[in-house]
């Protein structure tokens, strides 16, 4: 498939999605943009909610992974489940009684403006990386099999696709990517089943074919019961649990979508829709995952290897979906991984406009402002979050040396874990604090995470720290509020 034609398909796709984008946002106001004036359908939320959730770390790097870990992350995808019923249960309902915009408001109320404006910090924080993370692997993949052999630098193609995204962002904000996510997530989807499809019929395999196929293959290992292994069920099942409830119940990104809905009910049916959903489709991945590799070695299809002489496991489902399964499959491939790109950076850049609006400038308590000097403070914060995104990613293209996944549930681990011990200590406790000491411990706990994680073979015999930090982050948090807390008066 040539670079013309891909290009051609990017811009076709793009229009499709502007002309989406007019639609949703006239009229649009700071209400519009912050929840979506809180008419959000749930149902629309739940399925955008997929692609959000997903975004281009799924698309490629779950598949890709499957050549190492095998089926492993589904032990993660069910401890997503028991954290996506905490959210709608516990999560939820706490952020409808208060009416917040930003949930970090919640934090003001509980314990004072330091915490409350830690808390805003850590997501920012979080969201600026996990964001990078995420469209650097789309990016990097279509400059590695597209743009490098057209001469256009990396820097050039990022910042492209991050001033599309702002062009359809920066005037219908919730609003807009309600609708757009949608649209998106359908792509996305339809690109990883065609994927699929094609390969059965290259291998003339029918649905029994395909589970009796992967069932004896070296990649069917579901459940890892070696403690020591960052694979080990209850690192990955507990981890996948806390990561749920801090990636998506702590994260303003995706709450900001679940509160633009009519009521709780509505919210709440949109987040357990969601995750059955979720369950189907991250099986869907690993199947496209195991399929990838028994295809790619029966039809000896040479993947690329780093410098260590090991697949490029990100690589993977690229090679094949545009070299080897015809050019309805690399259009469908080029579709969805676009797919997957913008909505992971279409929500973070609202949701960062709006915790610094609302929470560091003060934007819904300033009286004196218009509504048409808010604009413009909201667009000028819009566009620096988008430069900071630009600079991040050219960074980390720079350092990056492994699956962007793990890099991603690594730093997921060390950013949301003080989230997640200071929501936990205001909800299961009634103990004020220190609030000024707030600050010290959030910024402690994951210091002393990451010295752990360096050296955890050596201090507790072979063990290697999963996805379960995130958990250790939180216990630490929590442990130092203890600390620095006082029974309420």
């Amino acid at each position: 498939m040539t670079s013309s034609i891909i290009s051609i398909c990017i811009l076709a796709y793009c229009i499709f999605l502007f002309a989406v984008t007019r639609l949703t946002s006239r009229g649009a106001t700071n209400e519009t943009y912050f929840v979506g004036n809180r008419s959000s359908k749930w149902y629309l939320v739940a399925y955008g909610m997929i692609g959000a959730s997903l975004s281009g770390v799924t698309f490629i790097s779950v598949p890709g992974a499957v050549g190492t870990s095998n089926f492993g992350y589904f032990q993660v995808v069910l401890g997503y489940l028991i954290g996506y019923i905490v959210i709608a249960y516990v999560l939820l309902p706490i952020y409808y009684k208060l009416n917040l915009t930003s949930i970090y408001t919640y934090l003001q109320q509980r314990f004072g403006n330091y915490s409350y404006r830690t808390g805003a910090f850590f997501f920012i924080l979080s969201r600026v990386v996990g964001a990078s993370f995420r469209l650097y692997i789309v990016v990097n993949v279509l400059q590695t099999f597209v743009f490098d052999s057209l001469g256009i630098p990396f820097f050039v193609t990022v910042a492209v696709f991050l001033g599309l995204i702002l062009v359809y962002t920066y005037q219908g904000g919730v609003k807009t990517i309600v609708y757009t996510d949608t649209l998106q997530t359908t792509f996305m989807l339809l690109s990883v089943i065609l994927s699929i499809v094609f390969i059965m019929k290259n291998m003339n395999l029918d649905i029994s074919g395909v589970y009796n196929r992967i069932t004896n293959s070296q990649y069917a290992q579901v459940i890892f019961t070696d403690w020591k292994l960052k694979s080990f069920f209850p690192k990955q099942f507990f981890g996948g649990m806390f990561i749920a409830i801090a990636m998506t119940g702590l994260d303003q990104e995706m709450m900001q979508k679940n509160i633009s809905c009519k009521n709780i009910g509505e919210a709440q049916k949109n987040v357990l829709t969601f995750t059955f959903v979720l369950l189907l489709v991250n099986i869907l991945f690993l199947v496209l995952g195991a399929l990838l590799y028994i295809y790619a070695s029966e039809q000896s299809i040479p993947l690329l290897l780093d410098s260590k002489m090991k697949i490029v496991s990100d690589n993977v489902f690229p090679t094949i979906a545009l070299e080897n399964l015809g050019t309805v499959s690399a259009v469908f491939f080029i579709i969805g991984l676009i797919s997957a790109a913008f909505p992971s950076a279409d929500g973070a850049l609202t949701a960062l406009t709006s915790v610094f609006c609302i929470d560091f400038l003060g934007m819904n308590d300033n009286k004196l402002k218009s509504e048409t000097e808010k604009k413009k403070v909201r667009y000028m914060v819009h566009f620096s979050f988008a430069a900071i995104l630009l600079l991040v990613i050219v960074i980390f293209k720079l350092i990056n040396n492994d699956a962007v996944i793990n890099n991603l549930f690594t730093w997921a681990g060390y950013t949301y874990g003080p989230l997640l011990g200071l929501y936990s200590f205001g909800i299961f406790t009634k103990k004020e604090v220190k609030d000024y000491l707030v600050p010290i411990v959030c910024i402690l706990s994951p210091i002393v995470c990451i010295v752990l994680n360096d050296y955890s073979k050596e201090l507790f015999d072979g063990y290697k720290f999963g996805f379960e930090m995130v958990i250790v982050n939180g216990a630490f948090t929590f442990i130092g509020l203890l600390l620095i807390s006082k029974n309420k008066l």
